[in-house]
């Protein structure tokens, strides 16, 4: 699984809506690349909605099965976190958040029911995106001598690299997106660019 060069995401920010008796589950599903938007996303939640009784997420990153994180924000443990992460590991969808909130309507829904109320609301929110596939890339950050820009640029345009950004000086630098299965020969040729160093940033 770990070596496959795509994997599934959704191209925007989503919304879905459950209801069951009287208690109101709102989804909201974000495409992701890291931990730290997670916090940011999350309190951005919190702050849109401070009287929802609870606002519970899980989220995947990377097509890494075993990357995940979930919490139940109070809920009955594996009644809240569990549900919204089996519903984006069966849709087979990763680098998402999903965050659930939720509106207490007088009525305890039980276990069964809460697993239920949490899952269909995150499937609403899916059933409404676009779901895209992306390629599995590495970035890297590139910096050479202003003189050796045209062998760097004859490589990231015969390897079809994408440039992030871009610093033109005395010393250059480029910010590279490489898709994961040409990457070693793309470093390679890279490395060889008289004077230049590469740093590896992250995996997107």
């Amino acid at each position: 699984m770990l070596f496959e060069d795509t994997y599934k995401t959704i191209a925007a920010p989503a919304e879905g809506v459950f209801r069951d008796r009287g208690s109101k589950f709102i989804a909201y599903l974000f495409p992701i690349h890291s931990e730290e938007q997670v916090k940011e996303l999350l309190s951005q939640i919190k702050t849109e909605h401070p009287k929802a009784r609870h606002h519970c997420w899980a989220y995947r990153l990377s097509p890494d099965r075993t990357v995940f994180r979930l919490n139940d924000d109070g809920e009955p443990s594996g009644s809240a976190g569990r549900p919204i992460l089996n519903t984006l590991l069966s849709y087979d969808v990763t680098n998402i958040l999903a965050v659930v909130v939720r509106y207490f309507g007088g009525t305890l829904l039980g276990i069964p029911g809460l697993i239920n109320a949490y899952k269909t609301a995150v499937i609403e929110g899916l059933e409404a995106s676009e779901i895209i596939e992306k390629t599995i890339n590495d970035v890297y950050d590139i910096s050479f001598d202003y003189q050796d820009m045209n062998d760097v640029m004859r490589i990231v345009k015969e390897e079809n690299l994408q440039i992030l950004h871009q610093e033109f000086d005395n010393r250059c630098r480029i910010g590279l997106s490489i898709q994961k299965t040409i990457v070693n020969r793309a470093v390679g040729r890279l490395e060889k660019v008289n004077g230049s160093v590469l740093r590896f940033l992250r995996t997107e």
